[in-house]
């Protein structure tokens, strides 16, 4: 549900708008309200659930998960659903790490618990996948609430099997909450996300959009101030003395900005420009969302064969930067089947790169902070997500006739910086990390 409603609410946007008169910029903060929370909150969601227990912090979020989608689905107006898009993102960031943790203490045998991470991994592939045409299938059959509604029975029905069937481990004392910096992220990131969405409606050089952009240097400032002066940090800065581990979090920023920045103008461009129903746009992005579960598949055995992500990096974020490229140069009014080849390769080299983009993260941490390190990199491309949606979205508005070519330009860019970071910074095959992660 938590994957599902990152991908199946887009298709519901066009119907939405006319139903609670949204602008662009709501339907910005639609989308970016429940990523915000949940790429801000996953670090400390993870710390409770070491201190209060996983199951406890995991029930918790799941049932304000399902209250806060129940809201959603009754909101009158859009200000109501973007607040209600919030609360949903903090239910998200409680249930995402508390889930790893049960699988972990649910499986002591290694083999077993890896298979488990997996199938995980995989059910979250087929989410992200199904989300367009699941989305379009409900608003064209009931309403655009009906992709809120959705989550209600499902996670009734997680929450009694969870307290049937999922044992409890024990709290651990863990690492501390750090509330001061988690605050400061928390409007830091705020602050980015006003900027850049107000920048499309007003200008890039509006008093409020400056405004926004100081605030949000000035809160990143004292956040590295807070960490590096913290007891037990919420974010430990040392980790970013590996340049591996620091490309590769980089790397997970920029994918995400560009692959669901596409994702959000895409989606407006098949519905307003295009004229095609919900379930249609949900169908005509299947090519590029159908290949989640294939190429991530692939990338695994492959990054196995080499011995180092590197190269399984590489490959990904160059045909993903290609296929965004010629989404870019294709045109808005190009035949769809001129688009199928580009979506497959956007798609492709997003689900390609990011299990690899993973393992480099873990690899470059030691192996005590292997789950902070895992949490690093998924924190990061929910921010990379909060941004690519408002900056690509103000870039297809302000843009006219052009903005929906800039924004794709913008998002393979996206993927080519990253190709170049990874070239740089990533630790080729044969190099000492490359052989730990060939011998993991």
């Amino acid at each position: 549900m938590v994957i599902l409603d990152v991908t199946i609410v887009n298709v519901a946007l066009p119907a939405l708008r006319g139903d609670l008169g949204a602008t662009v910029s709501d339907l910005q903060w639609v989308i970016d309200g429940y990523a915000l929370m949940f790429a801000a909150l996953l670090l400390s969601g993870g710390a409770l659930s070491d201190r209060l227990g996983a199951r406890r912090v995991f029930v918790a979020g799941l049932g304000l998960f399902v209250a806060t989608s129940a809201v959603c689905g009754i909101a009158t107006t859009s200000e109501f659903l973007i607040l209600a898009r919030f609360a949903q993102g903090i239910g998200a960031a409680l249930m995402v790490p508390a889930s790893l943790a049960l699988l972990q203490a649910a499986y002591d045998d290694p083999g077993a618990r890896a298979r488990a991470v997996g199938a995980w991994g995989a059910i979250a592939g087929v989410a992200a996948a199904s989300g367009p045409v699941l989305g379009g299938l409900l608003v064209d059959a009931v309403s655009w609430r009906a992709v809120f509604f959705v989550n209600v029975p499902i996670g009734l029905l997680a929450l009694a099997l969870t307290l049937r069937y999922v044992p409890a481990p024990e709290a651990r004392p863990g690492r501390g909450l750090d509330l001061r910096a988690q605050i400061v992220a928390v409007l830091g990131l705020g602050a980015l996300t006003l900027a850049l969405i107000d920048a499309g409606h007003t200008s890039w050089t509006a008093g409020p959009v400056l405004a926004g952009f100081a605030v949000s240097l000035v809160m990143i400032g004292a956040f590295v101030v807070l960490e590096r002066g913290a007891r037990e940090p919420m974010l430990p800065l040392d980790l970013f003395a590996n340049r591996t581990f620091s490309a590769a979090s980089v790397v997970g920023v920029l994918i995400n900005l560009g692959f669901y920045g596409e994702l959000f103008v895409l989606n407006l461009a098949f519905q307003q420009a295009r004229g095609y129903s919900p379930l249609v746009a949900g169908v005509a992005l299947l090519p590029q969302m159908g290949m989640a579960t294939i190429g991530s598949a692939l990338s695994g055995r492959f990054t196995s064969r080499i011995g180092s992500p590197r190269p399984t990096m590489l490959i990904g974020l160059l045909i993903g930067g290609l296929g965004l490229v010629a989404l870019a140069l294709a045109g808005s009014d190009a035949a769809y089947l001129l688009l199928v080849a580009p979506l497959v390769a956007a798609g492709f080299g997003m689900s390609f790169t990011m299990p690899a983009a993973t393992t480099a993260v873990v690899e470059g941490a030691p192996g005590s902070l292997a789950g902070i390190a895992s949490g690093v990199i998924n924190a990061g491309r929910q921010v990379g997500g909060v941004i690519g949606v408002a900056l690509l979205g103000s870039l297809a508005t302000a843009g006219g006739a052009g903005g929906l070519q800039a924004a794709l330009v913008v998002a393979g860019a996206a993927f080519l910086i990253a190709a170049a970071v990874t070239f740089t910074n990533v630790e080729p095959p044969g190099s000492p990390q490359a052989t730990r992660t060939s011998t993991a």
